[in-house]
Parts: C-alpha cells; sequence; structure tokens
C-alpha cells in the first residue's frame, strides 16, 4: 500500500473542526501530533503514579499529572498480537480475527487502522501482528520480526532493545518539520519476558544495581491456597509452566521482580529522552502523547505467570493520555469509567479531526477526559481465542461490579462469576451460589448478546 508524503497529508487534513475530539481547539491552525507508546506485558499497577512504592517512573508520573489517568483500562484480549491489532484498529479479536503469531492483517484491515488512515505514521520496535511486516505502509519503518531480543549489535556495539527503540525514534522527531503533523508509534518489547531463558527479563547495564536492596511485596493471592483453588485444568496451565522458571520461590520472585521493574523505569528513561527531543523541536506544545500496555501480566498471584486469563491481573492496562491542548482544568486528574484498547485507534482519529471508520468497535475517550456528559459503557467482552495447548480459551462480561468468566472449552463449560467490589482479587467464585443465580443468568445472556452482535472474521 503506498503511503502519503507528510506535506501530502497536511494538504489533506488541515482544516480543523470546531471541536476535534481531544484538542478541542477551535482556532488551532496545526492538527495534533501523536506519539502513541505502547509497552509489552505492562500490567496496570506497576507505576509510581498508580500507587506502587517500588517502581520509579517518574516520567510517565508527570505525563500522568500533566494530562489524564484512567484507573479503569482493559484489554478486550490478553495477548501481545491480538491487543496490538485491536488497539490499531479499534476491533474486538473476534473481528480482526488475530488469534496467533501467524497471522498477518490482511489489507483491508490495514487500511482501516489509525495509522494508514493518518497516512504518515511511523512504526517503531514491535509491531506485532503477523509475520510480514507492512514497512511499505509507511514513510518511517524501523520494524523487527518476532519478538526480537534485548541483547542486540549495532555497528559492531552491544545495545539494549530499549535503547535501540530509543533512538530510532529520537531519529524520527529529528527528522520532523514544525509545519507537518506526524504521528509515531512506538512499539517497545519490554517489559516481555524472554520465555523459559534463565533470565527471563534482561535490563540494560546500567539498570543492573537499581532495585538491588528494595524487598518487593508478594501478591496477596501468591499462595498455595489461590492455586489449589484455581481448575483442574489451569494446574498445569502454560502459566504455571512459566511460572516454575520465574517465581518459583521467594528469592526468585524478588530476582523478577527486580528485572521487570528495571525494564519499566529503562522504558520510562527511554520516554523521557523522548520528550525532551520534542522540547528541543518546539514540538512538544502540540504533541497528544497516549502511553498504554498491550496486556497485564501474572507477577505471581495464583501460582501463575504470563497473561491469556480473564482475571483482573492480566486484563488491566496502565492508560495515560496527555494532551497539551485539553483544559487545564482537567489535567491531572483520574477518570474511572471502562476504558478499553479498542478506543484507542477512534481517540486518535478524532482528536486529528478524522471520522473513525464506522466498522470501529471501540469509542473516542474525548467525551469523559472533557467532562463532557456521554452515555458511556456499562459492560465490555473480553474473549481469548489464541491457539495453544496449555491454554484454555476464554470469554468474559466485565461490568463495573461483576466478571462473568466462561471457559469455552472444557465439557462441560466452566464458570467464574465474582463480585469486584466486595472481592477485588476474585477469590470467591459465586458461580454456584444460589444468591447469585439471577446475576449469573444476566451475565450469561449479556455475553450471548456480545456473541450476537460482533462481526465475525472468516478467517
Amino acid at each position: 500500500m503506498a503511503s502519503l508524503s507528510r506535506r501530502q497529508f497536511m494538504k489533506r487534513t488541515l482544516a480543523l473542526p470546531a471541536a476535534c475530539g481531544l484538542a478541542a481547539a477551535a482556532a488551532q491552525t496545526k492538527r495534533p501530533d501523536f506519539l502513541v507508546l505502547v509497552a509489552d506485558d505492562h500490567r496496570y499497577d506497576a507505576l509510581g503514579c498508580m500507587g506502587n512504592p517500588v517502581i520509579k517512573t517518574p516520567n510517565l508520573d508527570g505525563l500522568a499529572r500533566e494530562g489524564v489517568r484512567f484507573t479503569n483500562s482493559f484489554c478486550t484480549t490478553s495477548i501481545c498480537c491480538s491487543s496490538r491489532a485491536s488497539i490499531f484498529g479499534g476491533l474486538y479479536t473476534r473481528t480482526h480475527g488475530i488469534r496467533d503469531f501467524r497471522a498477518d492483517l490482511p489489507p483491508e484491515l490495514l487500511a482501516k487502522t489509525y495509522p494508514s488512515i493518518l497516512r504518515k505514521a511511523g512504526y517503531l520496535g514491535k509491531y506485532g501482528v503477523g509475520r510480514n511486516l507492512p514497512a511499505e505502509a509507511f514513510d518511517f519503518w524501523r520494524g523487527f520480526p518476532g519478538q526480537g531480543k534485548y541483547a542486540n549489535v549495532v555497528d559492531g556495539k552491544p545495545i539494549h532493545m530499549t535503547d535501540l527503540l530509543r533512538n530510532q525514534a529520537l531519529e524520527f522527531i529529528e527528522g520532523c518539520a514544525e509545519d507537518q503533523p506526524f504521528c509515531l508509534s512506538v512499539s517497545f518489547k519490554a517489559p516481555h519476558s524472554m520465555d523459559y531463558d534463565p533470565r527471563p527479563w534482561q535490563p540494560a547495564a546500567r539498570f543492573e544495581t537499581l532495585y538491588r536492596d528494595a524487598a518487593i511485596p508478594m501478591p496477596e493471592t501468591a499462595t498455595d491456597a489461590a492455586y489449589n483453588a484455581l481448575p483442574d485444568f489451569l494446574k498445569d496451565s502454560e502459566g504455571r509452566r512459566r511460572w516454575q522458571n520465574r517465581f518459583r520461590t521467594p528469592e526468585r520472585f524478588q530476582e523478577t521482580m527486580r528485572d521487570y521493574y528495571r525494564l519499566l523505569t529503562g522504558v520510562d528513561e527511554a520516554i523521557g529522552q523522548m520528550r525532551q527531543a520534542l522540547k528541543q523541536r518546539g514540538l512538544d506544545d502540540n504533541t497528544i502523547i497516549i502511553y498504554t500496555g498491550d496486556n497485564g501480566f501474572f507477577l505471581g498471584e495464583r501460582g501463575l505467570a504470563g497473561k491469556w486469563y480473564a482475571y483482573e491481573v492480566s486484563m488491566r492496562v496502565p492508560l495515560i493520555i496527555r494532551d497539551p491542548h485539553l483544559a487545564r482544568g482537567r489535567r491531572g486528574r483520574t477518570i474511572e469509567p471502562m476504558a478499553l484498547n479498542i478506543d484507542l485507534a477512534p481517540t486518535v482519529l478524532d482528536a486529528a479531526g478524522l471520522d473513525a471508520p464506522g466498522s470501529m468497535q471501540g469509542r473516542s475517550l474525548a467525551a469523559i477526559m472533557a467532562g463532557r456528559e456521554t452515555d458511556w459503557r456499562e459492560d465490555w467482552f473480553y474473549e481469548h481465542p489464541f491457539e495453544h495447548p496449555r491454554i484454555p480459551k476464554s470469554e468474559a462480561v466485565r461490568t463495573e461490579r461483576w466478571k462473568y468468566i466462561r471457559w469455552i472449552e472444557v465439557d462441560p463449560p466452566s464458570e467464574e462469576l465474582y463480585d469486584l467490589d466486595a472481592d477485588p482479587f476474585e477469590q470467591h467464585n459465586l458461580a454456584h451460589a444460589p444468591d447469585h443465580k439471577e446475576t449469573l443468568d444476566d451475565l450469561r445472556a449479556r455475553r450471548h448478546a456480545y456473541l450476537a452482535s460482533l462481526p465475525k472474521s472468516s478467517s
């Protein structure tokens, strides 16, 4: 697919409506620029601004102070290939059809992603969808196939993957002109693990001593009792097998967590350097910065590692949006309404003054960021149809209070129901409690309604 030049894009999209979503600035003569940052496996609470007392993320904390932080942000499928396709295109997994790492976004769907619609996005790092990297669709491309590795060599010198992606992002920023709008999407590998490696999370050398003396609290549900309460089909699942390598002893837990935090601090440092480059170029005051993770992560909860399953730690992700055009009184706030990864594409397009395709299933977050009254979602659908012999397939409905999980390949299907207000760690399954049968039936019906209403990919 041919891409337009920066100047062609600017000519096609210069006119600005009176209220352009996030930017909402009628007098503005230049469309906002975008820096979209996606970390891999960054769970929602691994941030200083989320109250984590150990991790150091000063630049992301600063973004939250200057922008807004969503306290209830989720992915609709907790695995990177599916979630990233949802981020780019605003579609549920069952609609875009990316259910494994071999599948590529078909051209007709790639054309309806936010970067293709903007026609000048620069994709850096982990595109994360399929095997065929669509470099020809973008004006600037520095992608790599597969998961990549943390240890790299460039021009004969070792360089950590996060530093490599930072350098490529800075290369793009330094080449931008002030009068031409841009959208730069940086997809970090960090803090994704190197699966089954003796040291799964490998930080850059300068972070080796960071957190060395930190005592990281064990999760409340990292107990034998929580593991024993799991359905039998999860007890030898992929999540349990990876737990053995990462969290099997208290000492191993501390080693793993320190490295996980080190990688995230490396991402935070890189983002600070990108922001400094934007300021030096005079671009920061017009750049909307979006930071999120592609999915959550088990850090020993229930005796598990990885993601995939429809529990809160796997589904919830950080989401920070810093919009320099947002009214000052709206900045530094936290936002409670439920945001989804499928909302990011329509949000970007809204801020650029462009209509999202009618096929997109997410919604722009502009109204709730601005504090305007809006009829927002009360529930949403989760699915995990990834093909893997040790990752059970599941579907779920999540409301503001309730979580209904259905393991769809078990015979008979296994169900779980949690009252998140009373049981935020999801320790008491109420699916078989007579007092909650009405709630269970309502959520079963809601799941069926989602299955009937969401178009399914033919792939």
